[in-house]
This record gives C-alpha cells, structure tokens and sequence, in this order.
C-alpha cells in the first residue's frame, strides 16, 4: 500500500479530481475502522485544498476514484452514480470458469439490517487458465480474468455477486475461498483483493463533454496474471 507517497492523478481540473487509488487504503474514515490514514485525508493534504467523495471503493479494490474541487461538482456527478448514468468497468481475477458472456441478477442489502436492493452486474469473460496445483479437492485450479460492468452500487456488490455464483474474487478476505487465497499468498505473495476499477465513464458536471478515465494495473495484480496464466 502506498500512503506515503503522492497519489498519481488522472485526470484533473478545476472541478474534479480523479487518482489511481491503491489497494488497501479506504477511501475516507468509518465508525468501525479503526484506520488512520485514508484517501480523503491524503489527497487533501496532497493538493492542499478541501475535496468531496464522489462515490467509494471498498478497502481493498484499487483503480479510478474521482472526487470533486467543489461541492457543487461533487453533488452533480453523484446524481450520475444514483442514476445508473456512469459507465464502470472492473477487472477481476475469480476462482473457475464462467461463461463468455451474462449477468447478475441479485438483489443485495447495502446492511445488515437493511432491505435487499436490486442489483445488476454485467461481465464479460476476457481469458481462463488451469494451473497443476492442488488448491483445493481438484489436481488443477482453475480461474477467469473477467471485466465486470456494475449497473448498480451496492456495497460490495461485484464481490457480493461473484461469491452468489460461487465464481469469488481472488483475495476477497470476507466472501471469497479462504483456500485459494492462502495459495496465492504463500506461492507468490499476493495477499491483495484481486479487483481493479479500470475504467469510468461519465457527463462532466459543468461542461458539455464526455469524460472517460483509465487506471493501469499495478504490479502485483500484473503478476497475479503472469503466474495464474491469465495474459
């Protein structure tokens, strides 16, 4: 995780701010964490003038996060997240094989005691690869890179849905294969959640022009897919 260092910026003007969020720092302080750094705080300091969340990633899920220089900025591109009016597309690296192609109709609850929501997930399956080793009951272990296209956003929603298919993210310490997750992290060292947000898509608030923002893989995701045979 690199919290030390400045946050490398992806796309910035004067009402919008958008980085390469690491894995493994949260975006901004909860009642239950008991964290003290987190994005917010940083890219503050980083810029050294006030910003406003946008939308979330969880802890562990690294890639595009944008934020707005004004409040006004902030609200209008929020209204865009609750409208289903954003384009997001992940990466993620989960445990089998699942079709080329479908989607995931699961209502989820953003709370343990809260009502279950709608919640639609597309993907689409990019590569698959088997490997010899035993992870589990099988001589092989078998995974999918897979691009992930949210249309809502409930909390944990890809992990939520790819766990619902028993297809779970690889690194996911909550819903994912304690199993598979103590194979990478003892044969490679990959302990992160092997979940990116590769791409945003969006109306800019205040002027007529469409915004799209990449973030590149970092290095250990790119190894997980070296070593997985995912490339």
């Amino acid at each position: 995780m690199h919290t030390q260092t400045p946050f490398d910026i992806l796309f910035e003007d004067e009402h919008l701010v958008a980085i390469d969020k690491p894995s493994g720092i949260l975006v901004h302080r909860t009642r239950i964490s008991e964290d003290k750094r987190f994005v917010l705080q940083l890219l503050r300091d980083q810029l050294r003038q006030r910003l406003f969340p946008v939308h979330r990633l969880d802890r562990g899920t690294s890639g595009v996060l944008i934020l707005g220089k004004t409040r006004e900025a902030a609200s209008l591109l929020s209204e865009q997240f609750r409208d289903k009016a954003v384009e997001k597309k992940y990466l993620a690296i989960i445990r089998g094989y699942v079709e080329e192609e479908s989607t995931i109709d699961y209502p989820i609850a953003n709370g343990p005691s809260k009502p279950a929501q709608e919640a639609v997930t597309h993907y689409t399956r990019l590569s698959q690869s088997e490997i010899c080793y035993p992870v589990g009951r099988y001589a092989t272990a078998r995974y999918s890179l897979v691009e992930a296209r949210p249309v809502t956003g409930r909390r944990h929603q890809i992990r939520r849905h790819f766990a619902h298919i028993r297809h779970p993210v690889i690194g996911d310490k909550k819903h994912g294969d304690c199993k598979h997750n103590k194979f990478l992290r003892e044969e490679w060292g990959i302990s992160r959640l092997l979940l990116h947000a590769r791409v945003l898509a969006f109306e800019h608030p205040r002027r007529e022009e469409r915004v799209e923002i990449t973030a590149p893989l970092d290095d250990t995701f790119r190894i997980a897919l070296e070593r997985l045979g995912l490339l």
